[in-house]
């Protein structure tokens, strides 16, 4: 019974020439779900407290002093990049969840209010600063930042991003720049609220449904959710991850017959 109840709310759906089906799903009891390394352990928040679950074993990180966790960034498991907008600040976590590292903005020498950190390899941080309103590139090793892009308006409400290149998004538009600074893309956003990213795929939800990012815009995506709300996704090189508040689902990413 619990699998035909699966079967009826979630559906096939293809992306141009990849096709997404659904092979499993989890129950989890979170406040949000973050994803899945290349290990398979589980990321989640639950209670204010970030989880890491699977293979390697396992383990906690929490310090509330440091408010809600706004972001993790998993894309090196060897250093999960944790944001703090509460209180400006970064935590850097090894693959046992023990702190390497922590990067609070107010006590620069030179103060940066962000509002988004995400991994950008080689001790750099992708981070948009709030009162320039600017994407940068800013290395906690030596104390550099590198301006990234022009000002633009709006506040960041969902930011992904790889070694190379960084997507934010806006209460209105969907940026991507690399990390010479180039802005690579423009896309109107109108009232989306996540992004998730791999390689060449970018899918976005926008009230309980997802769309897929062509060239120009977005394409609706054919996932039947029924009465079950979206709350997290993640992607990887070969599945996508949907948290509803009660289950992780998971779909698998395969190559469709042309």
């Amino acid at each position: 019974m619990k699998y035909l109840l699966y079967f009826f709310l979630f559906t096939s759906l293809v992306l141009d020439a990849q096709e997404l089906k659904s092979i499993s799903s989890e129950p989890l009891e979170a406040s949000s779900f973050i994803g899945l390394d290349a290990y398979k352990n589980s990321y989640f928040i639950k209670d204010g407290v970030l989880y890491k679950q699977g293979p390697d074993g396992n383990f906690v990180f929490k310090d509330f002093q440091l408010g809600r966790i706004s972001s993790v960034d998993i894309i090196n498991p060897l250093k999960i990049v944790l944001f703090h907008e509460d209180t400006s600040t970064v935590v850097l976590l090894d693959n046992k969840l023990n702190e390497i590292e922590r990067i609070n903005f107010n006590n620069l020498s030179e103060f940066i209010n962000i509002s988004s950190a995400t991994n950008a390899g080689n001790n750099r941080l992708w981070v948009f600063n709030v009162d320039s309103q600017q994407l940068e590139l800013y290395n906690y090793r030596n104390n550099q930042k590198t301006k990234v892009s022009q000002p633009f308006a709006g506040s960041i409400v969902s930011q992904t991003s790889n070694f190379n290149y960084c997507f934010t998004l806006t209460e209105n538009k969907l940026y991507s720049f690399n990390v010479y600074g180039s802005l690579l893309s423009e896309t109107e956003a109108v009232g989306f609220s996540r992004i998730v990213q791999q390689g060449n795929m970018l899918i976005a939800l926008k009230e309980n449904q997802l769309f897929l990012k062509t060239e120009n815009s977005f394409k609706p995506l054919k996932l039947t959710f029924s009465e079950n709300k979206i709350k997290d996704l993640y992607l990887s090189k070969e599945f996508l991850y949907i948290y509803d508040g009660k289950s992780v689902h998971t779909f698998s990413i395969t190559q469709s017959k042309q």
